[in-house]
Parts: structure tokens; C-alpha cells; sequence
């Protein structure tokens, strides 16, 4: 029966990652750069901007981890530059994630009965999870390596250590933040599972030293622009409000110069608590239970990272776990360090760079839920009563899994529309059946990285882009992005008069705002809210 169990909720996490995985939410930039540099190295062995076989991809001057995008790569060759193509393998690894969910929960409490089931049915339809991994996220493949090494660990033994050992190197070549989440966990796992593994130390020296030869050529590239380059963009460095606000207080003292001013107020104090912060709102429940991410891609419209139920099955989990760590300490290891990359950004708190959060949040929530359903049996002596409590438990968390759903695919691509690049597909299309038509094509760079979802949907040839474009500099955050290649031009249509005398005989797609109303429009192309994107105008 509980092989049925299983095997159902196995289907359930492939259904509910591959319903409708081409189309919503629609391809975004990132995704678009995984699928055509793929694609660029399948053609010419080289990435789009000619670096051969590249461990970090430049991309938009981000150098985005490779080894999704070598995932990608025979999917690419089966699909072609698809939608499908780019997110299969991250809906293949979300399922993985399921099982070894369940997995590592029988590792955990073998004799605990349901607890398995249950864990890897709360992360099946856990909506953290469902998010990323129905699109091309780096993170979420990162999230199955740490979960698969975690595993593998406590597993022990010279075969599982191997395993444990490429997991977690597999997982810094993933994705950014497990650069810092998952040495932290290692660490960890050394030390309270030292009594166990000093028993094996000869088993596992060898996976050790193989482990860390096959990151060494990792560590070479993280000192270099891929490494300076991610920090400089996003690290909580680059956030300057911290340290005017230093200069701010220390203003307020008499004497700015004072030994009291500097040792309250400088940029370890002030960046501390900074982190700190960052830190501590990925355990608040608004986050968790209520909104969510602030960023609109990394989210779906009033809904948290987790259903409202779960505060309660946390809770009680948390409690009973308090009165014996035993097994948990690694849950727990897990769950503490799993902020820490996030907190070292400016954006805070942020579910895509601590989405690894959720395997260790799911298996606390699947026990609580045990905890709380043999309390319930404990205190109501009826039978009616605890079968009364049980349904309604069972249909308010049933009621927040479709309202999930709901607002998933009802909602989502009309209230967010804007940032879900929506339209882009629609308008590469018109573009492809008028190209013979105009000399030129102009689109508006109002939304992000437009070049790069053209290449996409053109199946630009890789070799002729290389030769083409110029990436541009760094802008604030770090992040450069490509003008113009071939016949192609992507730049602000504002002010229009003056605009349009630079692309004669040309298409021009433009944000609504930026094309008057008199102007020649061929076509208009609208956000699935109804709200136009493009206004498509033969100039």
C-alpha cells in the first residue's frame, strides 16, 4: 500500500511540474540564455560570446554556473531550441528531488510510519518547490544535488561518500548560492556527525581528495570575473545604503572622529546587521506563509512559499524535535545555513537563492503533521470527533492546494505579466513572417534582456552572432546586455520623433508608451492581462 502511495505521489509531482510547461509562465531571459548558448555550443562549440566550453557562462556579464546548461544540452539536440527543451530537465530533477525527499526521510526516522510519504507528498505540491522547478532555474537542479549529497552522507560508507562528495561538488557548479550554503553545511555535518564518521575516516579520504581535485578548476574560475563579477552585482556590498548610513550617524556625534563613533558605527556594525536581517526574514511568516517573494517572477499573486497549515505542522514539528535532536541535527544543520547566501545579497528575503530552504522546512512540516494528527487522536476520545478533525484538516489544506493552483494558472500571467516577458514570443513571430519585407528591425529595450529571447525564437545562427555583436558595459548592478546584431537594433524608442528617423524602412516594436497614438501600427501584441506590450509599427 505504501509503494501505491508513493508511486502516486510521484505522478502527482510530474503532473503538476509538466501540466502546461511550455507556456506558462512564458520563457524569460535567463532561461532563453541557457537554451541558445546550449545551442551555440552544440553548433560551434562555443558559447555566445566564443569562449569554448566555458565553466561559467558570461551570458549578460553574470557568468551563470554551467552545468545546467550542459544538462540542457541533450534535450536540445532531441527537442530542439525549445521551451521544452530548457525546462525538462529541471521538471526531471524536481521529480528527483521528490523521491530522494522520501529517500532521505526513511534514512531519517526508518520505523516512523507515513512520515516518508508524507514528506515527499508536502514537497510534490509544496508551491517553493512547483515554482522552480518548472522552468529552467539553475537552483532548483542545485537544490536536488545538495539534497542527493545530504543523503549520501548520512547514508556512509566509501560508495555513498563518493556519491555524497560529487553531489555536492555538482552543486557548486550550479548555482551561486550553494557556493556558501553548501561548505557551511559540510562543515557542520563534520562536526556533529563526527563520532560516526571518525569510525569510517578510511572510507572517506579518498571521495574526500577526489572531490576536492574536481573543484579545483571551480575555485580557479571563482577568483577570477565570475566570481568578482556576481558579487559586485548583487553582494551586499553593492548595496550602498549601509554605509551612508554610517556617515549619517556618525554626523550625530560631536566628534565624527571619535574612538566611541568608530567603534559603534562602521561598515562591520552596519553590513552585520544588514545581514542579520537579510537573514532572519527568510524565518518570518509573512514570507513563508503569506506573500512570498517581493520579486514577481519568483512568486505567484497573494500566496507564500508555503501553505498557511504548514505554520502550525512547523511549529509542532519544531517543539517535538526540541525534546529530542537526535537524527535531526543534520534537518536542523540544514535548515540554518540554508539562508546564508541569500543574506549576503541586497534583495532579501529571496526565495529563489534560498529556495534549498524548503526541503529541510517540508520534512519538519510532514513531521509536525504526524505530531499534530496523533494529538488530535490522543485528546478527542470520539471517534466522530477525531474523524470530524481530521476532515477538516485534510479539506482546508486540500482548499489551499487548489487555491495555490488557482492562482498559479489563472492569475499569475495576468497580474505579472510584465515581468514574465510575455509577448516576446508573438512578436518574434510577426517579425519572422515580415523580415523580407523591411531592412531593419528595432525593439524596444524597456523590457529585459529583449536580444537574447529574439535569439531564441529566431534560432539566430550562433556563428554569425558571434562575429555580430558587442556586449556593452556594466551597468549598476553588474550587468551588461547586447545592443544590436545583424539587421536587428534593441534600444529605447523614446522620444519617438527623434527615434523613428534612425531605423527607416524598418519594423519598430515599442512599449505602449513609447509609440503615439497616429503612429503606422502593423500590429498590437497584449500581455495575457489584457494590457498591451508591443505596438508594431512599419516605419
Amino acid at each position: 500500500m505504501q509503494k501505491l502511495f508513493f508511486g502516486i505521489i510521484v505522478l502527482l509531482a510530474i503532473a503538476l511540474r509538466l501540466y502546461s510547461i511550455t507556456s506558462l509562465p512564458a520563457l524569460n531571459a535567463d532561461e532563453a540564455a541557457i537554451g541558445y548558448n546550449a545551442y551555440s555550443l552544440l553548433e560551434t562549440g562555443k558559447d555566445e560570446h566564443g569562449n569554448p566550453w566555458p565553466i561559467h557562462f558570461q551570458s549578460f556579464n553574470d557568468f551563470k554556473p554551467g552545468l545546467y546548461f550542459y544538462l540542457v544540452l541533450p534535450f536540445v539536440t532531441v527537442f530542439g531550441l525549445t521551451e521544452l527543451a530548457v525546462r525538462l530537465p529541471g521538471v526531471l530533477l524536481g521529480v528527483g528531488t521528490v523521491i530522494l525527499v522520501w529517500c532521505l526521510a526513511k534514512r531519517l526516522l526508518p520505523q516512523k510510519k507515513g512520515f516518508a510519504e508524507l514528506s515527499a507528498l508536502f514537497l510534490a505540491i509544496s508551491p517553493w518547490h512547483i515554482h522552480f522547478s518548472r522552468g529552467g532555474w539553475e537552483v532548483n537542479a542545485g537544490t536536488f544535488f545538495i539534497t542527493l549529497g545530504l543523503f549520501a552522507f548520512l547514508k556512509g560508507g566509501k560508495k555513498w561518500y563518493f556519491v555524497s562528495g560529487l553531489a555536492f561538488v555538482c552543486s557548486l557548479y550550479t548555482y551561486h548560492a550553494a557556493r556558501v550554503v553548501v561548505p557551511l553545511l559540510i562543515l557542520g555535518l563534520l562536526i556533529i556527525e563526527w563520532k560516526k564518521i571518525k569510525k569510517q575516516i578510511g572510507q572517506l579520504v579518498l571521495p574526500g581528495v577526489i572531490s576536492l581535485l574536481v573543484v579545483i578548476p571551480l575555485l580557479l574560475e571563482i577568483l577570477g570575473p565570475a566570481g568578482v563579477s556576481r558579487a559586485a552585482g548583487v553582494g551586499l556590498f553593492a548595496d550602498t545604503g549601509p554605509f551612508w548610513q554610517i556617515n549619517e550617524q556618525r554626523g550625530e556625534h560631536g566628534d565624527i572622529n571619535s574612538l566611541l563613533t568608530k567603534v559603534f558605527h562602521n561598515k562591520l556594525v552596519n553590513y552585520g546587521l544588514a545581514f542579520a536581517k537579510n537573514y532572519t526574514e527568510h524565518y518570518w511568516g509573512e514570507f513563508l506563509f503569506l506573500s512570498g517573494d517581493e520579486i514577481q517572477r519568483n512568486k505567484v499573486p497573494d500566496f507564500g512559499q508555503m501553505y498557511m497549515l504548514d505554520l502550525i505542522f512547523l511549529v509542532a514539528g519544531l517543539v517535538t524535535i526540541a525534546k529530542s535532536t537526535g537524527s535531526w541535527r543534520p534537518i536542523l544543520l540544514w535548515l540554518l545555513v540554508a539562508p546564508t547566501a541569500a543574506a549576503l545579497t541586497f534583495q532579501s528575503p529571496h526565495a529563489l537563492r534560498a529556495q534549498n530552504m524548503v526541503v529541510p522546512l517540508i520534512l519538519i512540516s510532514a513531521y509536525g503533521a504526524l505530531g499534530v494528527l496523533g494529538w488530535l487522536g490522543k485528546v478527542f476520545k470520539s471517534k466522530k470527533l477525531r474523524v470530524t478533525c481530521y476532515v477538516l484538516l485534510v479539506t482546508f489544506y486540500v482548499w489551499d492546494f487548489t487555491r495555490y493552483l488557482h492562482q498559479y494558472y489563472t492569475h499569475l500571467a495576468k497580474t505579472y505579466d510584465y515581468s514574465s516577458q510575455y509577448g516576446v514570443k508573438e512578436l518574434i513571430s510577426y517579425v519572422k513572417e515580415n523580415d523580407d519585407k523591411f531592412q531593419q528591425v528595432a525593439i524596444t529595450d524597456r523590457y529585459d534582456q529583449p536580444y537574447i529571447l529574439t535569439l531564441f525564437y529566431l534560432k539566430y545562427p550562433p556563428r554569425n552572432f558571434q562575429q555580430e555583436h558587442v556586449l556593452t558595459g556594466k551597468d549598476q548592478y553588474g550587468f551588461s546586455t547586447v545592443g544590436s546584431f545583424g539587421k536587428y537594433r534593441f534600444t529605447s524608442l523614446s522620444p519617438w520623433d527623434q527615434k523613428r528617423a534612425e531605423f527607416p524602412n524598418a519594423i519598430v516594436a515599442g512599449a505602449p508608451n513609447e509609440i503615439p497614438d497616429g503612429a503606422n501600427v502593423l500590429k498590437t501584441i497584449y500581455f495575457p492581462s489584457g494590457r498591451i506590450a508591443f505596438k508594431v509599427v512599419g516605419n
